[in-house]
């Protein structure tokens, strides 16, 4: 649900708190994390993202699984390359805030 009031999600009822947690378990993961905000620029392949991120092409490769798994990313296949991208623009809101969260240096 949606406060228009606040644009906040209002996680009282008990199917929405759970499909919170669900996301953000599947982001909890610090190169999952990575990927997203990474995939918030736009789409890459995954040779890319593991020359970006400075991890084995094979370690993204299943990260971006349970990421596509989850139903955070899609693929397309384009000049015989599969790319990656986010499939709840929404996620791009998400990183700001916890990037804003850092940002913050943990004061309330």
């Amino acid at each position: 649900m949606l406060d228009q009031q606040c644009g906040r999600v209002v996680l009282q009822d008990g199917a929405a708190a759970g499909e919170a947690a669900e996301l953000l378990k599947a982001v909890a993961h610090p190169l999952r994390l990575r990927l997203v905000a990474r995939l918030c620029r736009g789409e890459a392949y995954v040779n890319e993202l593991a020359g970006t991120l400075g991890v084995p092409q094979a370690v993204v490769s299943q990260q971006l699984r349970i990421l596509r798994m989850r139903g955070l990313v899609l693929t397309v296949r384009r000049d015989g390359r599969t790319y990656y991208r986010l499939a709840r623009p929404h996620l791009r809101q998400m990183v700001r805030c916890v990037e804003s969260c850092l940002n913050q240096g943990g004061r309330p």
